[in-house]
């Protein structure tokens, strides 16, 4: 049994855990930064980077106080080295060098997407390779075919903004607040979802991928025109509608053992329903992590870690800070600007 020290600071939270190779979450702690954004209206990266340093270090102690074990406990150092806010990213990661290189210990520089792709196995000890995932957060929305630890096979990724992007800009045109996801949840609970006549980019196309901008426009353009509940109802449907259709698609074109959906929106309780949905329809598992596993959280970085480095997958301490790391290099390129990895 190996024990992993993980830390994540990607974007707007901070954590640090200690999770073991047979799936024990023996602590973790996070620490947000809502208030400091909010009159923003989203993350700041310079104040991201400035609340990280204030805080990653007596995060690490009380994860590991927590946990009742001290670095020399500890088998390996998880740290996310990218794709996000590269202040961020430097800041979790030049901290997981500095405890590795103190504690003697390997570093495992960790993709903060690989996290989300293999948190579901940190949850689910018989998901097994290969399965369709539904990577959709904030700043990605991709379809991929998990192969293995490391080897994912990228079927459709987003043209243009991500889903959990055009719910945080909705959440703003619509005055909700931040985060905008569960601000928009909120709101379309008390809407009518086909109250908004609104576009879905891309629904039956021949085209693999995800198209959120003009989504995004199309609200913009009817706000004060409907209420905020039946936009955000609407608005919501429309990115389940897009969803949906892409993952159907990519069902139909691989040999899966599940449909797995992590990431950010994941947490939404509409888009988790519908996909659940499908993949009933199609004769599949699925599974998606408990809904703290959705958002940013270190025992997803710890766990993704554990995977590799029972491979013997360890990386060396000039590692680099990855703001975009792909995790399929050799995709094709696709059109569009929003490609992020």
């Amino acid at each position: 049994m190996a024990l992993i020290l993980g830390i994540e600071s990607s974007c707007d939270e901070t954590a640090a855990a200690l999770v073991t190779s047979d799936r024990r979450i023996l602590a973790h702690k996070l620490a947000g930064q809502e208030a400091a954004h909010r009159p923003y209206g989203g993350v700041v990266p310079e104040i991201a980077a400035r609340a990280h340093v204030e805080v990653i270090g007596p995060l690490v102690e009380a994860a590991l106080a927590e946990a009742g074990v001290t670095l020399g406990d500890i088998d390996a150092v998880a740290a996310t080295a990218g794709p996000g806010l590269i202040g961020g990213v430097m800041v979790g990661l030049v901290t997981g060098k500095a405890l590795a290189l103190a504690s003697g210990k390997p570093l495992v520089a960790v993709n903060h997407l690989e996290g989300h792709g293999l948190s579901p196995r940190l949850a689910d000890p018989d998901l097994a390779f290969p399965y369709l995932l539904l990577l959709v957060s904030g700043g990605h929305c991709q379809l991929l075919l998990v192969e293995g630890v490391g080897a994912y096979r990228r079927l459709a990724t987003t043209i243009d903004d991500a889903a959990g992007e055009a719910f945080d800009k909705t959440a703003k045109l619509l005055g909700l607040g931040f985060p905008g996801g569960p601000a928009v949840e909120k709101a379309a609970a008390h809407g009518d979802p086909r109250a908004v006549p609104l576009p879905r980019p891309l629904v039956g196309s021949a085209e693999p991928h995800f198209s959120f901008a003009g989504l995004k426009s199309a609200v913009a353009r009817v706000v004060g025109q409907y209420s905020a509940e039946d936009l955000a109802a609407s608005f919501q449907q429309a990115v389940v509608d897009c969803l949906l259709d892409r993952t159907r698609r990519a069902l139909q074109s691989v040999d899966a053992t599940a449909l797995v959906v992590a990431g950010g929106v994941a947490a939404n309780a509409s888009v988790r329903g519908a996909l659940e949905a499908l993949a009933g329809g199609h004769g599949k598992r699925f599974v998606a992590p408990p809904l703290w596993l959705c958002t940013d959280n270190a025992a997803m970085i710890a766990w993704a870690g554990a995977e590799r480095f029972a491979l013997g997958l360890t990386d060396p301490l000039d590692f680099p800070a990855r703001p975009r790391w792909p995790l399929d290099p050799g995709a094709e390129k696709v059109r569009g600007a929003g490609v992020k990895a």
